[in-house]
């Protein structure tokens, strides 16, 4: 990095990481890469840029809205979209189509989000049903958490590598900042359908093996990262090490500690997840005969979505509203 003097022609040195926090402090430098500009998942704004772009490569149907589209894709990175755009192109020539139309990028969207339909993997009928409860929990409960996002689609054709059902629940708007009874919320969302199964058939099943892992991970980040535990207060226990632009959807380690802290963070996080839990059942419980019908009604139709589902989920009553 050194020799470059005033007198010689202009060089600009580019380089780029995705793991910045990894970086030796000697490389940042003034004089050196002092310089850094980050480049974030696009914003909705920039989402629907971006599909304008790739969308101009083929023929779009006339009810085709990609301010729309943008809308239903947070998080997705340009890679993504263009993914996307091409997915809907394909399902669209597979259809003998001469044009790809709305139906199709909300297709793709739930390929690139859910995986591909595994038709072939099929289930008996006692394990169809678990999957139904399962996911109707899952739609049930986060209706009516804050800020939770809409819930879309109810699904128990099986995607992906190991998604026996699935329940499409996207945000209505970019959001950056999440508060404490929001995460409690997304918490008791991804427990719905473990909760659903104790309420109807009263034991529970592997199928909640990948909610409990994020539960626990949302938890632990309450208590660790952002200070959200009365008990422990307002202080960082993980070493921070992960990159603020990063998802890589794993908690940061923790700092060393004695064992009595130790104790009382997973105490916190256990409290976190059972309170949760809890209000998971809580609801279910209260709509047993809600849950029942739209339950029996997915199994009937295997996917319910659109105004259907939301007229369905409309009837669903906080528990405050219960008591």
């Amino acid at each position: 990095m050194d020799g470059f003097g005033a007198g010689d022609n202009t060089i600009i040195v580019l380089a780029a990481t995705n793991r910045p926090e990894t970086l030796d402090q000697a490389l940042l430098r003034p004089g050196r890469f002092d310089r850094q500009v980050l480049v974030d998942r696009p914003d909705l704004k920039g989402r629907e840029a971006i599909l304008k772009i790739h969308a101009q490569e083929v023929k779009l149907g006339d009810d085709v809205d990609l301010n729309a589209i943008a809308t239903r894709t947070p998080g997705f990175a340009g890679a993504d979209l263009a993914n996307l755009v091409n997915e809907a192109a394909l399902l669209a020539a597979r259809n003998n189509r001469q044009a790809v139309i709305q139906a199709d990028f909300a297709e793709a969207i739930e390929r690139v989000v859910a995986g591909l339909e595994k038709k072939s993997r099929v289930l008996n009928d006692k394990e169809k049903e678990i999957v139904a409860y399962h996911e109707v929990g899952h739609a049930m409960v986060g209706t009516l958490m804050e800020d939770g996002g809409q819930v879309e689609k109810i699904s128990i054709v099986p995607r992906g590598m190991a998604a026996l059902g699935y329940t499409l629940q996207l945000p209505t708007e970019d959001r950056f900042l999440r508060s404490a009874d929001e995460l409690k919320g997304q918490i008791a969302t991804l427990l719905g359908g473990r909760s659903a199964e104790e309420v109807v058939f009263g034991s529970i099943t592997t199928g909640a093996a990948n909610d409990l892992q994020r539960a626990t991970e949302v938890a632990e980040q309450m208590v660790t990262t952002y200070g959200m535990s009365e008990i422990l207060g307002p202080l960082a226990y993980d070493k921070g090490q992960q990159s603020s632009f990063l998802d890589s959807g794993m908690p940061n380690a923790r700092r060393n500690m004695s064992e009595e802290t130790a104790r009382a963070i997973d105490a916190e996080v256990k409290s976190l997840v059972e309170a949760a839990h809890e209000n998971a059942l809580g609801i279910l419980r209260s709509n047993r005969e809600l849950l029942e019908s739209i339950s029996q009604q997915l199994l009937k139709e295997e996917v319910i979505e659109g105004d259907v589902l939301r007229e369905m989920l409309a009837q669903v009553k906080p528990l405050a509203a219960l008591a």
